[in-house]
């Protein structure tokens, strides 16, 4: 028999319980001249929100990750790893 995937119910005699994993992810948040930021998941390209604060920004992040881990389980589709990106400056002259 094959582990239950994350998030998944589990049958324990006749009661299911919910399994449950931990992600973590890496979160870039862009501030915008207008205020707030503006909210990227390398590792979940689908996910892209904003929050008037840096707080704000967080939550809104939090709950995309969670939408978009358990639509992925849902259907079937793989939930990534950490991307571990790196960021690099580059100048151009124009």
């Amino acid at each position: 028999m094959r582990p239950p995937a994350a998030g998944g119910p589990v049958r324990l005699g006749t009661r299911s319980v919910r399994v449950t994993a931990k992600h973590r992810y890496t979160v870039i948040l862009e501030p915008q001249e207008e205020g707030g930021f503006n909210v990227h998941v390398p590792a979940l390209p689908e996910v892209v929100t904003y929050g008037e604060t840096e707080a704000e920004a967080l939550a809104m992040a939090e709950d995309a990750i969670r939408l978009a881990i358990s639509y992925r389980i849902d259907h079937g589709e793989p939930v990534p790893a950490e991307a571990k990106p790196e960021v690099r400056q580059v100048t151009v002259a124009v």
